[in-house]
């Protein structure tokens, strides 16, 4: 087994996880771009035009920053390959060992969060972004691997490229316009609830959170893989 599956053959508990995830990408770029200092530790897009900004001259994105959520989500990247590639395993599994290291990297986020006060400081600032960033790296590959369409968790641009072009609208059949939809609301849902609870709680009960509902979606879906 490769762990990739077709539409059709993708377990609901594995869906229903990955809309989770989704919405805890929008939580951590929130929590990330709002807190941070205009960075993204999910959505590396983001930080690519912020180098290109930076080099530029503009003044309100740091240029380390965004290179050091680059380099962490990447070095994320390179250890989730490894846990897809060295064993094979069900989907749900795969999934499982991503979510335990984000749960695990969003805990020291989470400590390093409650040890500074919610005061940003240069170091608190910089273990935020590296430990965040490698979790969503890290889950970024072993998603990939699965390749179940329209759930990437960290990237809408095609999701919303293929909810237009395949519309009915655009002459196509309007294929999976429901997950999506369903998608691109799990994310936005996140970005808004991230900054609300970033607004009036502050960074730590945010990663809190974060990290509770992680966990949540992963004893879902181990209890679903038992059973």
């Amino acid at each position: 087994m490769d762990g990739k599956l077709s539409p059709s053959d993708a377990p609901f508990p594995v869906i229903a996880t990955l809309f989770g995830l989704t919405f805890v990408t929008g939580l951590i770029d929130a929590l990330s771009f709002l807190g941070l200092g205009h960075v993204f530790t999910a959505n590396m897009t983001g930080n690519v035009v912020f180098v290109g900004f930076a080099l530029g001259g503009a003044t309100d994105v740091s240029l380390p920053r965004s290179l050091a959520a680059l380099g962490a989500f990447a070095s994320g990247g390179v250890v989730g390959g490894m846990v897809t590639s060295r064993r094979p395993r069900t989907p749900a599994r795969h999934l499982l060992i991503a979510m335990y290291a984000e749960i695990l990297l969003l805990s020291v986020a989470v400590t390093a969060a409650l040890v500074t006060g919610n005061a940003v400081t240069s170091v608190s600032v910089y273990l935020l972004i590296v430990s965040t960033a490698v979790a969503m790296g890290l889950r970024n590959a072993v998603v990939r691997r699965l390749a179940i369409p329209d759930l990437t968790t960290t990237v809408l641009t095609l999701t919303v490229t293929g909810l237009a072009a395949d519309s009915k609208l655009a002459g196509g059949a309007g294929s999976r316009s429901g997950r999506r939809i369903l998608s691109i609301l799990a994310m936005c849902g996140g970005a808004l609830t991230g900054a609300m609870l970033l607004r009036r709680f502050g960074i730590s009960i945010t990663l809190i959170g974060t990290t509770l509902v992680v966990a949540g979606l992963a004893s879902y879906l181990f209890s679903s893989e038992r059973s």
